[in-house]
């Protein structure tokens, strides 16, 4: 049975969600369609920036995404204290970041300010207020994203079904849904119109979440990397009759196996591909990789001297 969306949503709860959208009627998002042929790798860091793109706009941190063949995954925190802190003019100047807004906005956000009267000042706050509520909202963050998507040519009329995964928490007392009944969703087509493309690609990225192993900083992720790693290998040696493979419980954890030192790795975290440029390895396999390319070396040498352990070869 499906839920509306406001049954799954609840921010007294958790800020915590995991959202998928997939394609339906054969739709390829990513990947190699098998039934045509044809590849569409293209799109997937197109995708992958724009869900950045919109992190600067709305107030709802990105944790991780995962863009699929036929499918993406994204983990969000929504933060409606920080919508909630910003007076009128930011949340203005953020929304017709995506929207042209009315001719009261404009008027509001350019020097024309001055010759409104208190009537349409406040309308403006109407407006502010409203949108305030949206930048913290899930359904906009996630409806803004599926019609960027929307306008790929490829995908024209082909629609997206959006599904909320269980919460990410301990406070998700929800099942996952199987779907969401279109009902509880105003269609695309009600929205108002976004911004053209050539605007819409100069928005800046927001970063992906940090890790704060203190849990002290609430726009983190409450666990450190070495743990999430830790994680990723427990579940990845975990047997199950559905599961295609495993992790053989004879293999060492990964950092070992990597052979990578975990305090800096994790300080190295922020930089890491600043540091390393074309390949990322023991400093042994960098010089075999840049003679190989008869290079005199690789660039990341002294950082893979500092994060790969000694011992590793």
């Amino acid at each position: 049975m499906t839920r509306p969306r406001s049954a799954l949503v609840s921010l007294t709860d958790t800020p915590w969600y995991h959202v998928v959208n997939r394609c339906v009627r054969r739709a390829f998002l990513c990947g190699q369609d098998a039934a045509t042929g044809q590849n569409f790798d293209h799109r997937r860091g197109w995708i992958e920036t724009r869900i950045r793109e919109l992190a600067s706009v709305f107030t709802i941190d990105v944790a991780a995404y995962a863009v699929m063949s036929n499918h993406y995954h994204v983990v969000l925190r929504v933060d409606s204290a920080r919508a909630c802190a910003l007076d009128d003019e930011a949340v203005l100047r953020r929304w017709t970041q995506l929207f042209t807004g009315p001719l009261l906005v404009q008027r509001y956000l350019s020097e024309l300010r001055g010759q409104m009267g208190p009537a349409e000042l406040d309308k403006v706050h109407e407006f502010a207020e409203l949108y305030r509520q949206r930048l913290f909202d899930l359904s906009w963050f996630m409806r803004v994203l599926n019609e960027s998507i929307a306008r790929l040519d490829d995908l024209q009329g082909q629609p997206f079904v959006p599904v909320l995964a269980p919460v990410v928490g301990p406070e998700a007392a929800q099942p996952a849904p199987q779907a969401i009944n279109d009902n509880a969703l105003q269609p695309i087509q009600n929205m108002p119109s976004l911004l053209p493309e050539v605007e819409l690609s100069t928005l800046p990225e927001a970063p992906l979440m940090p890790f704060d192993p203190t849990s002290r900083f609430e726009q983190a992720i409450p666990f450190g990397l070495q743990e999430y790693l830790e994680l990723v290998d427990t579940m990845g040696h975990a047997v199950h009759p559905s599961k295609r493979g495993f992790i053989p419980a004879t293999n060492p954890p990964i950092l070992t196996r990597l052979g990578l030192d975990a305090g800096a790795f994790i300080n190295a975290a922020d930089h890491f591909f600043k540091d390393f440029a074309g390949a990322v390895g023991t400093p042994a396999k960098l010089i075999e990789i840049a003679a190989g390319r008869q290079q005199r070396a690789l660039r990341g040498l002294a950082a893979a001297k500092r994060v790969f352990m000694a011992k590793a070869a």
